[in-house]
């Protein structure tokens, strides 16, 4: 949890979710679902537990889901790579071959809706430069370089994440609790913006927050897994390169396996993933493990996440020599999300009186 959060906020937040989930289940055709990720590198199982099998539940439910892949917000703290193309089609690929499904759902980039980014400049307008450095992420990057070399695009992180959201009037945001501080600003920009130029009458929703329900998985090192960090199993991993990367996981020195999450981070961590792959309890896991230690461990998660992932890879394959049909993908995504995006721009031009 966010040390900018009071217990009081989350602890609602949580209970609004829990409202959220049922009320998706009696009636998803009332959700537009805003959600992705930064084609920053390939997503890994922590991706997969964390997100993206809630995404293929909400779709399959029959809510409209609308997957950004958010190639600007590479720009924030780095240069521009050669790769990103390719991490973009990445992300293409890893998103179809878990199950979600193009024809329900909406898979485009950031950088081809130009009136979505364009909204960034009326949205700014609702906002002060006191209200934005609040933000945790905005607070931490000033933190980490004093300010001297965070961009403008950065600090302006958050209010591109609003335009990321109401540009589709997404209703519904599944995110974590550290992600809390964005979807209220976001919130602040709606009802402002509803308030100066709507008339009584709100064109904006103001985004409801769905607390992810996942497990924080910790990568090979102990540390939270994270693309970033290096310390992840990729979908797109190789059986041995899983195999490798298992073997080379943080435990302890304890032959006895046992899940305690709070002494035994590690080892409890590798239990809960086997769990998760096998629909089990980390407790049955242990079981099985008995006093094989954490050889035996990373034997049995090896066979069982390789067994959960092998049709996905199989599908990834498939999709990953077809580059062309990834493309085609993304195109028809990229014009509906314009299409949304442009009839959004065009109405708040209207309601701003700036239609000449």
């Amino acid at each position: 949890m966010s040390s900018a959060l009071a217990p009081a906020p989350v602890e609602a937040a949580q209970r609004r979710s829990l409202e959220l989930d049922q009320a998706v289940r009696e009636d998803p055709h009332r959700y537009r679902v805003l959600t992705g990720d930064r084609p920053t590198g390939r997503l890994h199982v922590g991706h997969l537990f964390g997100s993206l099998l809630n995404r293929v539940c909400l779709q399959d439910l029959g809510a409209a889901v609308m997957v950004l892949i958010a190639d600007y917000q590479t720009i924030t703290d780095r240069d521009a790579p050669d790769s990103l193309p390719a991490d973009t089609l990445g992300l293409v690929a890893d998103y179809l071959a878990v199950g979600i499904d193009p024809a329900r759902s909406t898979i485009f980039a950031h950088s081809q809706v130009e009136a979505l980014n364009q909204l960034l400049i009326p949205f700014l307008s609702l906002v002060s430069v006191a209200e934005v450095s609040r933000n945790p992420t905005v607070k931490e990057e000033f933190g980490a370089t004093g300010g001297t070399s965070m961009s403008a695009l950065m600090f302006s992180y958050p209010v591109h994440q609003a335009a990321d959201i109401l540009s589709c009037h997404a209703n519904l945001v599944p995110v974590g609790k550290d992600q809390l501080p964005h979807l209220e600003l976001t919130r602040t920009i709606a009802r402002r913006f509803n308030d100066r130029y709507c008339d009584g009458h709100p064109y904006f929703p103001a985004p409801d927050g769905l607390l992810s329900v996942a497990p924080l998985l910790l990568g090979v090192d102990g540390q939270k897994m994270s693309k970033s960090r290096r310390n992840a199993i990729p979908l797109a991993a190789s059986a041995d390169e899983t195999a490798q990367l298992i073997r080379g996981a943080r435990t302890d020195s304890l032959r006895g396996i046992s899940y305690e999450p709070e002494h035994r981070p590690e080892v409890s961590n590798l239990l809960l993933l086997a769990a998760l792959c096998q629909g089990r309890t980390p407790q049955e896991i242990a079981q099985d493990v008995g006093d094989g230690g954490a050889a035996r461990l990373k034997l049995i998660l090896t066979e069982a996440l390789n067994e959960r992932l092998r049709p996905i890879r199989a599908r990834r394959r498939e999709l990953a020599a077809d580059p062309s049909y990834l493309r085609h993908v993304l195109a028809e995504g990229n014009d509906r999300a314009r299409q949304i995006a442009s009839q959004t721009l065009a109405d708040v031009r209207a309601l701003m009186h700036t239609v000449y």
